[in-house]
């Protein structure tokens, strides 16, 4: 089993999701002062206000970031109870995450479904009744059947199809977990948004009636720039599989030398078009990745430039937020003179999401025996 769902299945494996909150027992005391992940982690289950992150901000449940933080909580395994509450949370708002219900719609959002059927299965509940809720039917009836975008996964909207190549790679990922549906439909799909160079776009081409829908075709709507989260979540997607056949094994070793080489000497990544600059997000996934395929010296490298951007402060403004990791230097220095505020919590939250995983690369021996 892929160490991330083997670590999270291990926390709650055969506990209901209604029952994970008094089930789960609190972590052992650590007689030693946190790790960096425990930190963080420590940090991501505070944010969480029954269950859920609720945005003060703009005062909503931030669904979509909350399951970001239970797959950080579940890799680094230092938060069991936190990550039952959020379960259960979850679990009792399937469709507010994955459906338009909330506003009077039939919507039904493949990527939400994807990534929350993953989640599910990442913690070792029943993606085929969470919550009540059978995922993986869901997920499987959105990826398309037509010829020409074959395993694309659609939403199901009167509006804007909003999926993307992220929503593929965890529906590849969940359906081939699940053994069923159209996995290899959904696996092939998500092969053909990988470029020559190795990396994986972001976005799909909006014509679904176009005869060339891979990277290497081209996008003239959105264009086919590289991207290191698309392609670092591809490759935890990939490596999750098992029997990878020849093509997986290809786009997998593809994927992890772009991810190589596009990392730069002080250990940082970039982003996509939009968030070129190094930043803990993409720095944070492109870590968690390499670190799974055994690229242990380039992942500890990410994890130690993430975590110089951590707050470890015992005073100052940012002494309150011990763990919580920043975007980029800037957000660093400004948290430093003004602290975590309501207007920047959000990007704080996400960012923290994003890289924890990554300092479980910090040690190297760690990386090396997984």
């Amino acid at each position: 089993m892929h160490r991330h769902l083997r670590r999270g299945a291990s926390l709650i494996a055969g506990v209901s999701a209604a029952a994970l909150v008094t089930t789960l027992a609190p972590s052992p005391a650590r007689a030693a002062d946190p790790t960096a992940a425990e930190l963080s982690s420590s940090w991501l289950a505070a944010q969480l206000t029954a269950g859920v992150v609720h945005n003060d901000q703009f005062d909503f449940d931030d669904l979509g970031l909350t399951v970001d933080v239970g797959l950080a909580l579940a890799e680094t395994g230092a938060q069991p109870a936190a990550l039952g509450e959020l379960s259960t949370a979850m679990a009792a708002r399937v469709d507010s995450y994955t459906t338009g219900v909330d506003f009077g719609s039939s919507d039904v959002y493949a990527g939400s479904s994807a990534k929350l059927m993953v989640f599910a299965q990442t913690i070792g509940a029943d993606a085929t009744s969470y919550g009540g809720v059978d995922l993986v039917q869901r997920v499987n009836q959105r990826v398309s059947t037509k010829s020409l975008i074959k395993g694309r996964i659609e939403d199901r909207t009167g509006g804007t199809d909003y999926a993307n190549v992220i929503g593929q790679a965890f529906a590849a990922q969940g359906l081939w977990a699940a053994r069923t549906g159209k996995a290899d439909e959904a696996v092939s799909f998500l092969l053909d948004q990988q470029c020559q160079a190795g990396y994986f776009r972001l976005y799909f081409k909006k014509s679904k009636t176009s005869t060339k829908q891979s990277c290497d075709e081209g996008n003239p709507d959105t264009g086919s720039a590289p991207d290191t989260d698309a392609t670092a979540l591809a490759v935890l997607a990939l490596d999750a599989m098992r029997g990878k056949d020849r093509a997986m094994k290809r786009g997998l070793a593809k994927a992890k030398a772009w991810l190589q080489d596009a990392q730069k000497k002080n250990g940082s990544l970039g982003g996509g078009t939009s968030t070129e600059g190094s930043n803990t997000n993409s720095t944070g996934l492109a870590s968690w990745a390499l670190g799974e395929v055994g690229a242990c010296g380039d992942a500890e490298d990410a994890a130690e430039w993430v975590e110089d951007r951590q707050s470890t402060f015992t005073d100052g403004p940012l002494a309150v937020d011990q763990g919580a990791i920043a975007y980029d230097d800037a957000a660093f220095s400004a948290g430093q003179t003004d602290g975590i505020t309501e207007a920047t919590r959000d990007q704080w939250r996400r960012a923290t999401a994003q890289a924890t995983p990554a300092l479980t690369n910090l040690v190297l021996a760690d990386c090396q025996a997984r």
